[in-house]
């Protein structure tokens, strides 16, 4: 009864595999979503895993004007790196800064935390999301309430999501909500996220794997 409980739940998870980067195209890639769900640290684990261990020429760039403590996180991150950062202020930027950055790889975008409920702000995000013509994946955290995830990615849609991210899991003790929110938006899932560790604690999101640790809770 189990495994076909596990094969009905992994059938309704949407995935959408790793950030696919092409030798001779620049992939962009930006993360978006709420305050507090670990965007820039999810941003230090994916330029980690590029750099090191895919020898991807990777470059960061982050539209964060309000919080000057995770740009330097970030700084911190791309030294350790030897990659280039490069700070904007606004969308109107991107365009003059993504030319310096033009021989990298893979481009990875930090967004300041938005509140999905501030029309001005979601106008800033889509303005840049237009401007650096991205894949822009919505980080959520796993220990949201249900009914809060649903309104993110309904907000956070207007602005436009390719993907989902969870992070958190180890936080939580229910993944049932993040079932539900992925089946319903009809959202891929790209990675996962259980920790601080960088690189690490970072796993591309498998449908098996999730419905596995859903059933392991349920039945724990």
């Amino acid at each position: 009864a189990l495994s076909y409980l596990h094969g009905r739940l992994a059938a309704r998870i949407p995935t959408a595999g790793p950030i696919a980067v092409q030798p001779s195209q620049q992939k962009r890639v930006a993360l978006i979503g709420p305050t507090g769900v670990g965007k820039t640290t999810t941003i230090a684990k994916l330029a980690a895993h590029y750099a090191l261990n895919e020898r991807c020429k990777v470059g960061l760039l982050t539209l964060d004007t309000y919080r000057i403590a995770a740009i330097e996180q970030l700084r911190t991150y791309a030294q350790l790196l030897a990659i280039p950062l490069r700070v904007i202020y606004s969308a109107s930027e991107a365009p003059a800064t993504l030319t310096e950055l033009q021989d990298r790889d893979l481009i990875l975008i930090d967004t300041a935390g938005r509140s999905q409920k501030h029309s001005l702000q979601m106008q800033e995000l889509r303005a840049l999301l237009e401007a650096t013509q991205c894949e822009t994946h919505l980080v959520l955290s796993a220990t949201t309430k249900c009914r809060d995830l649903h309104d993110q990615v309904a907000r956070f849609a207007q602005a436009g999501v390719d993907r989902l991210v969870f992070t958190k899991l180890d936080e939580t003790s229910s993944l049932g909500a993040l079932v539900s929110v992925a089946a319903s938006a009809g959202i891929p899932l790209s990675y996962l996220t259980a920790g601080q560790k960088v690189p690490e604690d970072i796993e591309v999101a498998e449908a098996g794997r999730i419905a596995e640790m859903t059933l392991a809770q349920d039945h724990g």
